[in-house]
């Protein structure tokens, strides 16, 4: 199994924000979405870009670049021009520590 990546304290990560966090070459965005933590590979499955920093309204991020839009509980497309899902990860809080990890190392 891989090792867990420390993301940031708790409260370092306040509702609304998000950070993004490498596990070897795999971008992981965790997002603080009114206290729950969740992350998804940080990768729009339309065309590559960056999910991070993309708007983010309820549990739905919007890809910056073409409008895709992906549930972060899920994965699943909520909107195109994506079709595939995008990958989601496990988040665990730990001793007010965030931590994430891309199970696909295992």
């Amino acid at each position: 199994m891989s090792a867990w990546v420390r993301v940031a304290d708790r409260y370092e990560l306040a509702p609304g924000e998000f950070r993004v966090v490498f596990d070897g070459d795999t971008a992981i965005a965790v997002f603080n979405i009114d206290g729950a933590f969740h992350a998804v590979e940080d990768v729009c499955t339309h065309d590559g870009g960056d999910l991070a920093g993309g708007s983010v309204d309820g549990f739905a991020v919007e890809c910056p670049r073409h409008g895709a839009r992906f549930d972060l509980r899920t994965g699943a497309v909520l909107a195109p021009p994506a079709v595939v899902p995008v990958v989601v990860m496990p988040v665990r809080v730990e001793d007010d520590g965030i931590w994430t990890r891309d199970p696909r190392n295992d």
